[in-house]
C-alpha cells in the first residue's frame, strides 16, 4: 500500500411405484446438492498462497532485495504470475506506462465467459518499495488473488458476470499503474465495470480485519462472511485514497476490499477482538527490509483469501 451426492436403489423386485418415485426424488435431491456444492466458493489452500509468496521472496533476493517499479524484480514477479495464469487458461495482457523515467507494467487477466457489459474486477499492486521485498505489501494481496483466479480456472467457473483480475505496477509512487489503466478506458468501458475489489496487505503480522465501506453491497458481502465465522470487522479508514481502488472510485466505479493494517497502532479493544499486541503497529515492517515471508500472519492470510473467493463467486453469479 502506498504509504457426489449419492443414494442407494432398492432392488427392482422390491420396488413399488411409490418407492421408485422416492428414489427418483432422492436422485433429484442429490443432483441439486451437487449443483449447490459446485456453486459454492472453494476453500483456497493457504499453503499455495504462501508458496507464491516464497517465490516472490526468492525473486527479490535474486534482484537487489526488492520488486520495485522499474527494477528487475518487478518484471520477474510479473512473469511469474503471468505464466501461472496463461497455463490456467486466462487471457492475459500486459499494459505499459512510464513513471519516473522508467517503464512500468500492469498485468490484466480475463476469464472466459460472462457478460462483458458487467465486469467484476479484482486487483492488487504487485510492486514493492525499493527498501524491501514487499511480501505483505503487497505480495500478500497479489498471491491471494492469484490463487483465487487459479481456483476459478480449476472449478471451470461459468460466471454470469465477466471476471477480470489485475496486478498493478508502481502503486508505491501514487497508484500510477491503476490510474493509467482507468484513464486509458473509454467512458463506456469504464461503465462496464460493475465493481472493483482491491486487496492490499492481507497478512499483517499484528493483523486487523478491515473492510472497505465505500459501497454498502460490496461491504456486506465481506462483513456477512466474517460474521458467519464470528469474526469482528471494522470499516477500513487507514488506507483511504492510498491504494489502487482510488482511481476507480474517482471514475464512479463502486469499490470494495480488505486490509489488515499498516503503520497505524492496534488499540486494546482491537487486540481483545482480534488477538495480537495492543500499542504496536499492525505491520511493524511496513515499507522496510524486514517485510519478508516471516512478516505474515497465516491465519489472516488464509481467512482473507477465502473471503475473496466467496466475494468473487457471490458477485459474479
Amino acid at each position: 500500500m502506498k504509504r457426489i451426492a449419492s443414494f442407494r436403489r432398492g432392488t427392482l423386485a422390491a420396488a413399488t411405484g411409490a418407492a421408485l418415485a422416492a428414489a427418483l426424488l432422492s436422485g433429484a435431491s442429490g443432483a441439486e446438492a451437487n449443483v449447490n456444492s459446485q456453486a459454492a466458493a472453494p476453500d483456497v489452500d493457504v499453503a499455495a498462497v504462501k508458496a507464491d509468496l516464497g517465490e516472490l521472496q526468492s525473486i527479490a533476493d535474486a534482484n537487489g532485495g526488492n520488486r520495485a517499479h522499474g527494477e528487475p524484480g518487478y518484471q520477474k514477479s510479473l512473469d511469474f504470475i503471468k505464466g501461472k495464469l496463461d497455463e490456467a487458461g486466462f487471457t492475459t495482457s500486459v499494459q505499459e506506462f512510464t513513471s519516473g523515467g522508467k517503464t512500468g507494467y500492469n498485468l490484466v487477466a480475463d476469464w472466459k465467459g460472462g457478460d462483458e457489459d458487467k465486469v467484476v474486477m479484482t486487483g492488487a499492486h504487485l510492486d514493492s518499495v525499493e527498501a524491501g521485498p514487499g511480501i505483505n505489501d503487497n505480495g500478500s494481496g497479489s498471491a491471494a488473488i492469484l490463487e483465487v483466479a487459479l481456483a476459478v480456472a480449476k472449478a471451470d467457473l461459468q460466471p454470469t458476470k465477466h471476471l477480470r483480475f489485475a496486478w498493478w505496477g508502481d502503486e508505491e509512487d501514487g497508484m500510477i499503474g491503476s490510474t493509467h489503466y482507468v484513464d486509458s478506458l473509454a467512458s463506456d468501458d469504464q461503465s462496464k465495470i460493475d465493481s472493483y475489489l482491491n486487496f492490499d496487505m492481507l497478512g499483517s503480522p499484528n493483523a486487523g480485519y478491515f473492510v472497505y465501506d465505500d459501497d454498502p453491497e460490496l461491504e456486506k458481502v465481506f462483513t456477512d462472511w466474517y460474521a458467519a465465522k464470528d469474526i469482528t470487522t471494522e470499516p477500513e479508514t487507514e488506507g483511504d485514497g492510498r491504494s489502487d481502488h482510488a482511481p476507480f472510485k474517482d471514475a464512479g466505479v463502486r469499490v470494495g476490499g480488505l486490509f489488515t493494517g499498516a503503520e497505524a497502532t492496534k488499540s486494546q479493544e482491537q487486540a481483545d477482538n482480534w488477538g495480537g499486541e495492543a500499542g504496536e503497529a499492525f505491520d511493524p515492517c511496513y515499507h522496510s527490509a524486514c517485510d519478508k515471508t516471516s512478516n505474515i500472519d497465516d491465519k489472516a492470510l488464509d481467512l482473507n483469501t477465502d473471503a475473496i473467493a466467496n466475494a468473487i463467486w457471490t458477485l459474479s453469479s
